[in-house]
């Protein structure tokens, strides 16, 4: 009798290739186990409630600003029920950056951190050095760049509010931390549009469609683009072979007196369904998959971006991605977590239009802030709902 278990991931090799390659290896370690996983666009995997995905597949990769909700509502299994404390301690001291915390809500560990990931700065070497450049260090040094129209950066609305966050974080104050009523201070608020305004003024209008994604493929198929400044990083470009041209993955840029940016913490997690009738079997997968000498070996082998530690220290992993792992380490260690309250997302669904219908076609930012504003405080009373 065969025992079957579905998953649902994302459709990109980061996404859908290490967790196949890791379901076929237990698979032929669990004899009459079948595990299937089906993925789709990075743009549906973000918008699909997560409580339908629940009701359709044993096994979800989930982004973590889900936890609160997924906690809230018992739509996904309590991992800390059915795992050992070891496990778990082991998970938190080798977490990159918070990625293993951000799982954690009110006390439900909701899904294993088995993928890291915040945006990091990228660029062509080959190109830079053509046009006898150096890899920018500053802001002001990235916008010198950027007027000679060879930057660009992921501009659909997400990643615009994960950048407005970026700026926010970098002066010193974190988003929606201070109080239910406002995201955040209009001084902090309003420097931070303005600087990504004027950053994106300098930079080809066709990325205000692109995702991380469109932006590392247009810089490795292409000539144009010599350095991307911040995208959610994706070990996959610097691995040899993977991509017409080889990208290079660094930290970010300074901003003036506040140091190196700090950007908005990303990646994902594996979750099991609350509906699932195997659970042990899809918890024995999890815990599998997040396990440190299979996170880096199988999993990252295989074009995973590992959420253990083990696996961004590993000095053979470096190699095969020309140091990816160890150069952004910094980056993912300082990220910011965003909020994860049950009605975050819509919040977060509808922020990123207004970011990104200001720096396209300015404004006042006061009134970006009052339409941020509202929209967060509706969320807030959604989620105590």
């Amino acid at each position: 009798m065969t025992t079957t278990l579905r998953g649902i991931t994302w459709n990109h090799s980061r996404g859908y290739v290490p967790k196949v390659a890791t379901a076929q290896r237990f698979m032929e370690t669990h004899p009459g186990v079948e595990i299937t996983w089906e993925k789709r666009s990075l743009q549906e995997f973000a918008d699909a409630p997560i409580e339908r995905l629940a009701e359709r597949y044993d096994l979800l990769i989930i982004d973590h600003p889900w936890a609160g909700f997924a906690a809230d509502k018992g739509i996904l299994v309590p991992l800390e029920q059915h795992v050992s404390a070891a496990f778990l301690a082991d998970q938190a001291q080798h977490s990159v950056g918070r990625s293993h915390e951000s799982y954690l809500f009110d006390g439900v560990q909701t899904a294993f951190a088995v993928d890291a990931a915040t945006p990091v700065a990228s660029y062509r070497q080959d190109l830079l050095a053509a046009a006898n450049e150096e890899v920018p260090q500053s802001w002001d040094e990235l916008l010198a760049l950027a007027k000679k129209g060879r930057v660009a950066f992921a501009g659909i609305p997400v990643d615009a509010l994960m950048n407005f966050y970026m700026l926010c974080v970098t002066q010193g104050e974190e988003p929606c931390n201070s109080n239910d009523e406002q995201v955040v201070s209009e001084e902090t608020g309003v420097l931070a549009l303005e600087l990504l305004r004027e950053l994106t003024a300098l930079c080809p209008v066709e990325m205000l469609q692109w995702n991380p994604i469109r932006v590392y493929e247009a810089m490795s198929s292409g000539d144009g683009i010599a350095y991307c400044p911040f995208a959610y990083g994706y070990s996959n470009y610097a691995r040899a072979g993977y991509a017409r041209h080889l990208l290079h993955f660094t930290d970010m840029v300074s901003l003036g007196s506040h140091g190196r940016l700090r950007s908005t913490l990303g990646g994902t997690g594996i979750g099991v369904s609350a509906r699932c009738t195997n659970t042990d079997l899809a918890v024995e997968f999890a815990a599998y998959i997040a396990s440190p000498e299979i996170q880096r070996t199988v999993f990252a082998e295989n074009g995973g971006q590992p959420g253990h530690r083990a696996a961004w220290d590993d000095v053979e992993l470096n190699r095969r991605t020309n140091g990816y792992f160890l150069a952004t380490l910094p980056a993912l260690d300082r990220a910011y977590l965003r909020p994860r309250y049950s009605g975050y997302l819509e919040f977060q669904d509808h922020a990123g239009d207004a970011v990104r219908d200001y720096i396209i076609s300015g404004g006042r930012p006061q009134e970006v802030l009052e339409r941020l504003n509202g929209l967060y405080r509706s969320s807030r009373m959604e989620a105590s709902k």
